[in-house]
């Protein structure tokens, strides 16, 4: 009777992540195809108007880890809670915004929204037995991903029967529920990192970032070579150099390098990086390709409604494949369930560059990418999570998904740089651009299976370990006394310097 009443716990708990996460992903991505209908509504130009996707990712990026690295020290169901009243709070401010002002600062806020993907991770790792663990941890991993591709198809048929204030209101009531739900039913985790905020890193964190994703953002727009985007280039890599130093010297930083630096941590967000290149570029240029009109000889001239509907099938099978990602893994290892993502991945970039003709080659391609999207980021979250000490899931698996999205901003900017390169007479881009963009993705997924092939494979078989002199000796220190976990998922190590 316990173990069925710990199950029903774990089933509800998981419904409660899954939903907030759905809710954050799907804000990632709904306003894309409808940015024009938001520029005309509020009055104002392209060039401001893209501030309203930039400031969310902007604040993602930064309150992503800082908001992991809270969870981890005070507990994460507050915090989750936190965080999803925080992500309900920018979503009504920009339902209800005027002016393009208050839509970008909702944005903001909305932002600190990208504290649930740490937050969700550190709780099914301290909640969910070692059996399900790797499930669990996939199944959240693809709904980041699948919400990011729903939010593209979602948006014209929400936009069409309502309008675009709707795309705030409905994921509003979605977080608001999962965070009384949060309240309500899940369990306070009882893992902690005892210490404070470092706010110097902090600090450095937010502004290399910030520095680094407003270049790449408007690098298209400034122009590549023009001093500004080359300064915040300049100063980007000044701050990030400060940042590790103040993180490697503070008393309790806010992402421990030492961790960062281990094998399993260090490939897999190298992986991360590239296949955010990946995904997001194709996010944001795939409905503009299909929306182009008939007249430019390759266009579709197709409705948002009907782009959006292309990319369903990507977003149907992440979800599948990713459920079933770690059963695979436990078989064949984790490394090459990555390895075999980011080439499934390639491939259908190949597609999407070659083979464009037809509506049916276009469906075939997003499908077989939700393939390898879906293998990938199930595999390395559960990687990610084995790899580290629990009291580090928060910080890892936040830099992971954050990681993510950074390469998401380099990807749509290069995408951006290579598809406007050289316009037609009309101003419209040129079938080459696309195809050599579609490329360049292809390319970058190429380097990402290079990646994938350093990540260390385990010498024990089926078991990823964090156990390590340095991790047995925090632990007597702070009196913890319970060993590291060791979980299953696949046959890759943590860290193969242990």
């Amino acid at each position: 009777m316990a173990s069925e009443t710990r199950r029903t716990g774990h089933q509800v708990t998981f419904v409660v992540l899954a939903a907030s996460v759905t809710a954050y992903a799907l804000l990632q991505s709904l306003v894309t195809p409808v940015l024009p209908t938001i520029q005309q509504a509020l009055h104002t130009s392209q060039n401001t108007v893209t501030w309203v996707l930039t400031a969310y990712l902007l604040s993602a990026s930064i309150f992503t880890p800082i908001m992991g690295r809270i969870g981890d020290m005070v507990g994460k169901r507050p915090v989750f809670v936190a965080t999803l009243a925080a992500l309900a709070a920018g979503s009504l401010l920009a339902a209800l915004a005027t002016n393009v002002t208050v839509m970008i600062i909702a944005r903001v806020v909305q932002g600190i929204g990208g504290g649930v993907l740490p937050l969700a991770f550190g709780i099914v790792r301290d909640e969910f037995p070692r059996e399900k663990l790797s499930g669990a941890v996939g199944a959240i991993a693809s709904l980041v991903a699948v919400g990011g591709g729903l939010g593209i198809v979602l948006a014209g048929p929400i936009v069409n029967a309502l309008d675009y204030h709707w795309l705030f209101w409905l994921p509003m009531i979605v977080t608001i529920l999962a965070a009384v739900a949060t309240f309500l039913f899940v369990p306070q985790s009882p893992v902690r990192t005892p210490g404070r905020i470092s706010w110097s890193p902090a600090v450095l964190l937010s502004a290399w970032l910030v520095a680094l994703l407003v270049a790449l953002s408007q690098a298209p727009v400034w122009g590549w070579g023009s001093g500004k985007v080359i300064g915040l280039f300049a100063a980007a890599v000044v701050l990030a150099v400060a940042w590790v130093e103040t993180e490697r010297r503070a008393a309790t930083p806010l992402i421990d390098m030492k961790m960062m630096a281990r094998p399993a941590v260090w490939t897999n967000n190298t992986v991360a990086l590239l296949f955010g290149v990946g995904m997001y570029a194709v996010f944001a240029f795939l409905p503009e390709f299909v929306q182009t009109p008939k007249s430019t000889g390759y266009g579709f001239g197709v409705s948002v409604t009907q782009s959006g509907l292309i990319l369903a099938p990507m977003a149907v099978m992440m979800f599948l494949v990713g459920m079933g990602a770690n059963g695979l893994a436990a078989r064949i290892g984790g490394k090459i369930v990555v390895l075999l993502g980011a080439l499934i991945g390639a491939a259908s970039m190949a597609l999407l560059a070659f083979a464009h003709t037809h509506t049916w080659e276009l469906y075939i391609a997003t499908a077989v990418m939700g393939v390898g999207f879906g293998l990938a980021f199930a595999a390395m979250s559960s990687l990610i999570v084995a790899a580290v000490p629990p009291a580090q899931t928060g910080v890892a698996s936040g830099m992971n998904a954050n990681i993510r999205t950074i390469g998401g901003s380099i990807g749509a900017a290069l995408m951006a740089s290579v598809v406007t390169a050289h316009p037609a007479a009309d101003g419209l881009p040129r079938e080459s651009g696309y195809t050599g963009g579609f490329a360049m993705l292809g390319g970058a997924l190429l380097v990402a299976a290079l990646a994938a092939v350093l990540i260390p494979v385990s010498r024990r078989g089926n078991v990823v370990s964090v156990e390590g002199a340095e991790d047995e000796a925090a632990a007597a220190e702070s009196g913890a006394g319970q060993e590291l976990a060791a979980v299953p998922a696949g046959n890759v190590e943590g860290d193969a310097s242990h």
